[in-house]
């Protein structure tokens, strides 16, 4: 499948940069990136698919600092907005996109905009907070966002929209996640339907991993980091006690990867339940049985869910949150209570332990990766709005920073493919069935 990673510009851009890089490659010094420097988003090609001409629209425009700039930085009033939850490295994105508009462009008008979407509404508006180096020096070593964060409001595009004209901003970076980003492309649309000058750019936060045609959100390293301990404490505990069992409840409401990468790190999960595998508790070969015969032969065990697997086996929780997400059930009590029941009712002695470390992950301070990970997407995130480049999201395709339009970001969620190595690697490791009740 072909994709058009075209990115919107508000206009040409002539105004030379500030930044004294070199203009041609082979000088020893570091270089402007081209305007017409690509690399191709999927490099596994077919026999037949090689043959198959490359179109410009597929792709992906390298990201990094161009020779010839859109705004001029004495005229730039950039805003920085967080909304969604909280995930490791958020603030280390503030400080990198502070720092890079202040020292290498010269600009001296940052505001930090308060809470997100509903922080512009007209009955939440939110002071705003000025930004510069000395206020963002040492935030990356906290947790959070020192910009406060919140969901939902960002449907109500007119009204942001207009907040943004009362701030006279011409620049706009928004920090957050799928919802986040659908409503940072209508504020961009709103925009252009207004013929105002105001560069939209988007830095994707999900913890989760699931944004298409990235490689890797922030925080994500992170998260697996924190969760594989949760999961070495699980372990211990089960391994200490009569058919011992450790349940961990991580995050992943629609993609597993946080699951699936921590059981990788741990090497201590048995069970891993995603929500892309259907599973089933009951049967000769549902879950509770599986852990029956583990217990049997090893007398301990360990069972890492995400958040949205099994969802199809608990009552509709029918809502959803401010940000548009379908209310999910809490699987991993529902777990705690099914396994101890089945067990219970068989008379057979065990101790389980629950664990749901969410909250302590998503507060955590970013990993040193994830750190590094952050200042490069806040810098690129600030060439790429200096320029001029609007309605795109910074990102990752094969270890290069990229610009992706974000109605193509947007149109889909990534997912752990049944069918490929990540799954095949966590199967290999936790000698679980391919099919927990299925079949």
């Amino acid at each position: 499948m072909s994709h058009d990673f075209s990115i919107a510009r508000l206009g040409e851009a002539t105004i030379p940069s500030p930044i004294p890089y070199a203009s041609e490659k082979g000088t020893d010094m570091a270089n402007y990136v081209g305007d017409d420097e690509r690399i191709i988003f999927n490099p596994a090609l077919s026999r037949s698919a090689s043959e198959q001409p490359v179109s410009g629209q597929s792709l992906l425009e390298v990201a990094g600092p161009r020779r010839n700039i859109y705004f001029s930085p004495g005229h730039v009033h950039a805003g920085v907005i967080t909304c969604g939850g909280l995930c490791p490295g958020i603030n280390d994105v503030i400080r990198a996109i502070t720092r890079c508009l202040w020292y290498r462009y010269g600009v001296r008008r940052i505001t930090g905009l308060r809470f997100g979407y509903p922080g512009l509404l007209p009955e939440t508006a939110e002071p705003t907070i000025a930004l510069d180096p000395d206020v963002v020096d040492d935030i990356h070593k906290i947790g959070g966002t020192v910009l406060g964060s919140s969901r939902g409001g960002g449907t109500r595009t007119g009204e942001i929209v207009d907040a943004l004209e009362r701030l006279n901003l011409n620049m706009l970076f928004t920090i957050g996640g799928d919802g986040t980003q659908k409503g940072a492309l209508a504020i961009a649309e709103e925009i252009e339907r207004r013929n105002l000058r105001i560069t939209v750019v988007g830095i994707p936060k999900t913890i989760d991993n699931d944004f298409s045609f990235i490689e890797r959100s922030f925080g994500f390293e992170t998260a697996v980091a924190e969760a594989a301990q949760a999961v070495a404490a699980a372990h211990t505990e089960a391994h200490s006690a009569i058919n011992g069992i450790g349940l961990v409840k991580v995050m992943g409401r629609e993609s597993g990867f946080i699951a699936a990468h921590t059981a990788l790190a741990s090497h201590e999960a048995n069970f891993v339940l995603i929500p892309e595998v259907p599973f089933s508790l009951e049967g000769d070969r549902g879950l509770l049985r599986l852990l029956e015969r583990r217990l049997d032969a090893r007398r301990h065990a360990v069972i890492i869910v995400a958040e949205g697997a099994g969802q199809d086996l608990l009552p509709d929780s029918s809502g959803s949150d401010a940000s548009g997400n379908r209310k999910l059930v809490d699987i991993g009590l529902f777990l705690k209570d099914e396994i101890s029941r089945h067990f219970a009712d068989r008379g057979k002695p065990f101790t389980l332990k629950y664990i749901d470390p969410s909250y302590m992950i998503r507060s955590a301070v970013a990993a040193p990766t994830d750190s590094v990970y952050c200042s490069r997407l806040g810098n690129n995130a600030v060439h790429a709005a200096m320029s001029g480049r609007t309605r795109m999201l910074v990102g990752l395709v094969n270890d290069f920073f990229v610009h992706i339009p974000m109605a193509v970001a947007v149109s889909r969620r990534k997912q752990v493919d049944r069918e490929g190595n990540l799954w095949r690697d966590v199967l290999e490791a936790t000698h679980q069935p391919m099919q927990i009740g299925q079949g």
